[in-house]
C-alpha cells in the first residue's frame, strides 16, 4: 500500500479484507518514524483490529520504501530538552506500543520492506511474526549515535541468544534481511518482486486457521515464557481443557473423523 504523505494524512492507514486487518505507517517522508501522532494513531489502530470480531490476523507494513527508521530524532531532540516526568510519559507512550502486540489476542505479522532500525526494528520484533523482502535491512544503530536500544532491547534479548544480541547491538550495523532469518529475527524472507504476493498467502493461510486455537496458542506461549518447566506444564493442562470445548475443535474432529483433512 502506497501513501503520500501531507500536513492533513493520518499517520496511519487501515484497511480489511477476509479477516486480515492491514495497518500501513503513513509517515513515507520520514521513513515512518515513530513520531507521538504515529504512536497513538497505532496504538489505537492495533487495539480496534484486535476487537474486531471480524479480523482473525493483522499485518503491520510501512508505506513507501522503509518500514520503520525508529524514533522521530527532531521530535526526541525537543522532549530531550523537557523535564524528567515529561520523558517520562513520552516514554511510557512507546513502551505500551512495544508491549501492545503481544497482549492482543490476535496474531500480529510484520511486513518488512526496506528499513526496519532502532526502535523500528524492536517494533518488527515485537510483533508475532516477521516476514522481510530480500532486501530490507534490519538493526540496532543506537549506540552510534551514544545512546541505548533500552526498550528493544528486552524484546531482542527474547528473539536471539545472549551473545548474538550483545553483538547486534554494540556493532551497531545493519544485517541484510538473509542474515536476519538465520540467527531468528526473521521467519521468512521472500525475493523482492514476490513479497506482497508472499504476504498475502502467509497471512490469508494464518486467518484460515482455527481462530481460537491460534488465540489461545498464542496466550500460553507468551504466558509460559517466565515459568519453570513443571508450571509451563500445568498451565498447559487448563488450556487443553479449555480448547477441548470449543467449537472449532469440534468441527475440526468430526472433519478428520469423516475422512476430511484437520
Amino acid at each position: 500500500m502506497e501513501a503520500q504523505q501531507t500536513d492533513a494524512a493520518p499517520a496511519v492507514l487501515t484497511g480489511s479484507a477476509d479477516g486480515v486487518a492491514r495497518i500501513t505507517l503513513n509517515r513515507p517522508d520520514k521513513r515512518n518514524a515513530l513520531s507521538p501522532e504515529l504512536v497513538r494513531e497505532l496504538k489505537a489502530a492495533l487495539r480496534a483490529a484486535d476487537g474486531d470480531p471480524d479480523v482473525r490476523v493483522v499485518v503491520l507494513e510501512g508505506a513507501g520504501k522503509d518500514f520503520c527508521s525508529g524514533a522521530d530524532l527532531s521530535a526526541l531532540q525537543v522532549i530531550a530538552q523537557a523535564g524528567v516526568m515529561e520523558n517520562l510519559a513520552d516514554v511510557r507512550e512507546l513502551a505500551e506500543l512495544f508491549l501492545l502486540p503481544r497482549a492482543m489476542r490476535k496474531p500480529v505479522i510484520a511486513a518488512v520492506r526496506g528499513r526496519a532500525l532502532a526502535g523500528g526494528c524492536g517494533l518488527a520484533t515485537a510483533c508475532d511474526l516477521v516476514l522481510a523482502a530480500e532486501s530490507a535491512e534490519l538493526g540496532y544503530p543506537e549506540v552510534a549515535i551514544g545512546f541505548v536500544p533500552a526498550m528493544v532491547m528486552a524484546i531482542l534479548r527474547r528473539n536471539l541468544g545472549e551473545k548474538r544480541a550483545f553483538e547486534l547491538i554494540v556493532r551497531a550495523e545493519r544485517i541484510p534481511a538473509a542474515e536476519a532469518e538465520r540467527v531468528g529475527l526473521v521467519n521468512r524472507v521472500y525475493p523482492d518482486a514476490e513479497f506482497q504476493a508472499g504476504v498475502d498467502e502467509y497471512a490469508g493461510l494464518l486467518a484460515r486457521r482455527s481462530a481460537s486455537a491460534v488465540q489461545l496458542s498464542k496466550r500460553l506461549l507468551y504466558h509460559s515464557d517466565g515459568m519453570g518447566f513443571e508450571a509451563a506444564i500445568r498451565a498447559g493442562e487448563d488450556l487443553n481443557v479449555i480448547a477441548r470445548m470449543t467449537e472449532d475443535l469440534q468441527a475440526g474432529v468430526a472433519r478428520f473423523l469423516a475422512g476430511g483433512r484437520a
